[in-house]
C-alpha cells in the first residue's frame, strides 16, 4: 500500500513538473513574441517618424518681367506657362555666385524641390500683380537636403562616403545661419499623390485607391458571403452531394494563395469582360473572390452558434423560416458575422499580390476620384518605394506603413463598437 501511494505520488510529482514546464515554454513563447513585436513597432516608428517633417527652404524671388517674359496684363494662358524656373535660378545664383562648372551649378538648381517652380506660378496667377515686386517664398527642399537636415547623413564621413558634396555642406550652413531652412509638418505626406520626387510624394492616392477598393470589396462580398452562410445553414438540404462539393470547395478556398485570385481576375474580370486595369473596381472584384471564404465560413459559424431554442420559439409563435432567419437569426449572430467581415476586409486591405496582377503596381501621380479611375492601394505604395534608390523614400516607406497600421487599428475599433452594439446574451 505504501509503494502504491508512493508511485502515485511520484506520477503526480512527474505530471506537475511536466505542467510546469508547458506553462513555462508557453509563457516564454508569449514573451518572445512580444519583444519580437515591439522591436518591430519600435523599428518602424523609429524610421518613419521623421518622414512626418519636411525641409524648407526660403527664397527671396525677384519676379522681373523680362526674365519671365510676361507682364500683368498678359492672358491667364500665358502667364501659365511662363518659365518661372528662370527666377528661381537667379535667386539662387545671387544667394551662390561662386558655384563653379556644370556640376556645382546642377546641384545648386536642385536646392529646392521641382515643385518651387509650380508655387511660384499659382501666386502670381493668384495675384498678376506681385509681377515687377521681389517676393519671399518657402519651398520645398530637395530630398538630399531634407536627408540631411534630419542627421541621415554624417558630414564627418569622407566626401566619397556621402550624397552630399563639400560646397553643398558650405551652401547649407549658410542657409541656416539666415534661417533660410526650416522643419515644418509635412502636409505633402497627406495631400499629394505618389511621385518620383521623393519630397513630391504623397499617400492621399494611396489611401484613396485603398477606400474606394474597400468600399467595392464590402458592398459586394459582404451580402454574398452572410446570403451564402444563411442558405447553407438553414435551407440547404442535408447530405446532399452538391452541398456537399460547395462547402468542400469553400474550405479549400480559404487556403489558396492569394496571387492564385489575381491570375483569376486577370483572365475572367480584365481578359474575358474587359474592366480596364488598375481600377478600384477590378480590385475590388478580386478582393471580394479572396474574402469570400473567410467571411462565409466565419458567418456560418455564428449563425450555428444561435440557440435552436429561440430558432424554435419563433416557429412556434408563427414565424416563417425567413422572418425566423432575418428577425431573430441574423441579429443574434452579427457580432461574430461582423468579425469575420473585419477579419477578411483586413486581410484584403494588406493584400499585395493579387493586385499586382491586375496592373495596381503602376505608377499614378493623380489622386482618383472614383471606382474607375486609375488608382493604387497602400500596400502596393508601400512595395513601389521599398524598391526606390532614393534614401527618403525608406523613411516614407515606413511612414506608409505606420499609416496603414492606423486603417487597420481603426477597423478593429469600428468592429469592437459594431460588437458592442449588436451583441445579445442569452
Amino acid at each position: 500500500m505504501k509503494e502504491t501511494t508512493q508511485i502515485i505520488k511520484a506520477g503526480l510529482k512527474k505530471r506537475y513538473a511536466r505542467e510546469k514546464r508547458f506553462r513555462f515554454f508557453g509563457l516564454m513563447s508569449i514573451i518572445i513574441s512580444f519583444i519580437f513585436l515591439i522591436v518591430l513597432l519600435v523599428t518602424i516608428f523609429s524610421k518613419g517618424w521623421p518622414a512626418f517633417q519636411q525641409t524648407y527652404i526660403k527664397l527671396d524671388i525677384e519676379l522681373d518681367e523680362a526674365t519671365l517674359g510676361i507682364n500683368k496684363f498678359s492672358e491667364e494662358d500665358v502667364l501659365f506657362s511662363a518659365s518661372y524656373q528662370k527666377v528661381i535660378k537667379n535667386s539662387l545664383k545671387q544667394m551662390f555666385p561662386k558655384a563653379k562648372g556644370r556640376k556645382q551649378k546642377r546641384a545648386r538648381n536642385n536646392l529646392v524641390s521641382k515643385s518651387a517652380q509650380y508655387a511660384v506660378r499659382d501666386k502670381v496667377l493668384a495675384d498678376p500683380r506681385l509681377l515687377g515686386t521681389k517676393q519671399s517664398f518657402w519651398f520645398l527642399a530637395k530630398d538630399d537636403i531634407d536627408v540631411f537636415m534630419k542627421g541621415n547623413i554624417d558630414r564627418s564621413l569622407p566626401e566619397s562616403d556621402r550624397r552630399i558634396k563639400d560646397y553643398q555642406l558650405i551652401w547649407i550652413d549658410k542657409l541656416i545661419a539666415e534661417g533660410r531652412l526650416e522643419r515644418r509638418f509635412n502636409t505633402v505626406l497627406f495631400t499629394a499623390g505618389d511621385s518620383r520626387e521623393p519630397e513630391q510624394a504623397g499617400v492621399k492616392g494611396a489611401i484613396m485607391g485603398s477606400i474606394f477598393t474597400m468600399l467595392v470589396t464590402l458592398s459586394l462580398s459582404f451580402p454574398i458571403a452572410v446570403a451564402a452562410a444563411a442558405y447553407l445553414e438553414e435551407f440547404a438540404p442535408q447530405n446532399n452531394r452538391w452541398v456537399d462539393f460547395i462547402e468542400i470547395n469553400i474550405n479549400n478556398l480559404a487556403a489558396v494563395p492569394s496571387i492564385v485570385f489575381g491570375l483569376l481576375g486577370l483572365a475572367v474580370y480584365i481578359g474575358f469582360f474587359g474592366i480596364p486595369r488598375s481600377t478600384p473596381l477590378i480590385g475590388g472584384l478580386v478582393l471580394t473572390l479572396m474574402t469570400l471564404p473567410t467571411i462565409i465560413i466565419a458567418s456560418r459559424a455564428a449563425i450555428k452558434s444561435v440557440p435552436p431554442s429561440i430558432k424554435q420559439a419563433a416557429v412556434g409563435l408563427g414565424a416563417s423560416r425567413m422572418q425566423t432567419l432575418f428577425h431573430h437569426t441574423l441579429p443574434l449572430a452579427m457580432p461574430g458575422i461582423l468579425t469575420g467581415t473585419i477579419i477578411g476586409m483586413a486581410q484584403a486591405l494588406g493584400e499585395t499580390a493579387p493586385l499586382l496582377m491586375i496592373g495596381m503596381v503602376a505608377f499614378v501621380a493623380e489622386v482618383p476620384g472614383g471606382i474607375m479611375d486609375p488608382a493604387t492601394v497602400m500596400p502596393v505604395q508601400i512595395y513601389l518605394w521599398s524598391d526606390s534608390p532614393e534614401r527618403a523614400f525608406s523613411e516614407r516607406t515606413s511612414a506608409a506603413i505606420m499609416i496603414l497600421l492606423g486603417f487597420l487599428v481603426m477597423m478593429n475599433i469600428i468592429a469592437i463598437m459594431l460588437r458592442k452594439k449588436f451583441e445579445h446574451r442569452w
